[in-house]
């Protein structure tokens, strides 16, 4: 089968090989997934450029789509055949989603609605799953005003749909006119340009003065420089799951103090197994129920994953990016 790697850290044009790879054969309890798609994240690109690696080889990607073609010891034979999506494909494991079939525990790859398609199926692991979980955490919302960063990225533009179904009100950020679109289409009430200086203001003035309630972040680096601005009220929530800058960020203690904040934070990969199993089983209604609109971006071939990588880094596609293995 083809598949795509990296042997050492660096630019994508530079470091990402396409070859023949050997099939892999299903362990026991496990399943082979003859890839559709394979779903290329911010988190993908950032361990390819600086991720210390785990093995000699990287096939990269965690997230994918496809069908079922082997299965293990121990894994019923109605498994052969399902269409199905793919959840920490490549985390603490060295073997990805870019390449022609992926072996991974039978649990790591979830029956797919039929009336979902395998595009759509390549987008669920991390941003679906983020999305679920995010809102999970800040549960009830009915009635409160939500402000969304990110509203217009893969994760964030799904949270604006299922916190709208929550009956709250959201106020979302974005960076380009296509990603305010994009939010404004998912539900946001409001949607403002982070990079400008006077956005604290904005959401001030959006909200009376008060604040929002609720506060689900992406980039805890540029929205804990807005808490002391009265962004989020007092007694408010923060629940965040990533951050553009990766290492020490400065907060002020005395606005989380005196303002009473809670702040809640998680890492998709590290779900519980309770906290996932219930994120899976929502995500599952949602798509059979036809309620989550899911956002595929471009598509490229195994052989420009590089291509791919550049996308992603560039920012321009809209939803998540996909390769074809």
């Amino acid at each position: 089968m083809q598949a795509a790697w990296y042997e050492r850290n660096g630019p994508a044009e530079e470091v990402l090989q396409v070859g023949e790879w050997p099939t892999p054969e299903p362990g026991p309890g496990e399943v082979r997934v003859r890839l559709a798609w394979s779903g290329v994240n911010p988190s993908d690109v950032k361990s390819r450029a600086r991720r210390p690696l785990i093995a000699p080889r990287i096939v990269p990607h965690s997230d994918g789509s496809g069908v079922i073609d082997a299965v293990g010891a121990g894994v019923p034979a109605e498994r052969l055949g399902q269409r199905v999506w793919t959840w920490n494909g490549q985390w603490q494991r060295p073997f990805g989603t870019a390449a022609g079939c992926i072996t991974l525990p039978s649990e790591q790859a979830v029956d797919l609605p039929p009336s979902v398609s395998l595009e759509a199926g390549a987008c669920l692991g991390i941003p679906g799953l983020t999305a679920v979980q995010a809102v999970r955490l800040a549960r009830p919302m009915a009635g409160q005003t939500v402000l969304v960063t990110g509203a217009g990225n893969a994760v964030g533009h799904l949270v604006v749909q299922l916190v709208r179904r929550l009956g709250a009100r959201v106020i979302g950020t974005a960076g380009s006119a296509a990603r305010r679109e994009l939010a404004l289409r998912s539900g946001a009430t409001e949607v403002l340009d982070y990079r400008q200086a006077d956005t604290p203001r904005r959401i001030r003035d959006l909200t009376g003065g008060a604040g929002v309630d609720l506060v689900i972040d992406m980039d805890f680096s540029g929205t804990a420089a807005w808490l002391p601005q009265g962004i989020l009220r007092p007694h408010g929530q923060l629940v965040c799951y990533g951050s553009n800058q990766p290492g020490e960020v400065t907060v002020d203690f005395r606005t989380l103090l005196f303002q009473s904040i809670a702040c809640r934070f998680f890492v998709v990969y590290e779900l519980t197994p309770a906290d996932r199993a219930a994120c899976i089983a929502e995500l599952t209604s949602l798509l059979e129920a036809g309620a989550l609109g899911i956002q595929p971006g471009d598509r490229f071939e195994l052989s420009a994953i590089a291509d791919a990588h550049r996308c992603v880094e560039g920012g321009a596609s809209l939803g998540t990016v996909l390769v074809a293995p």
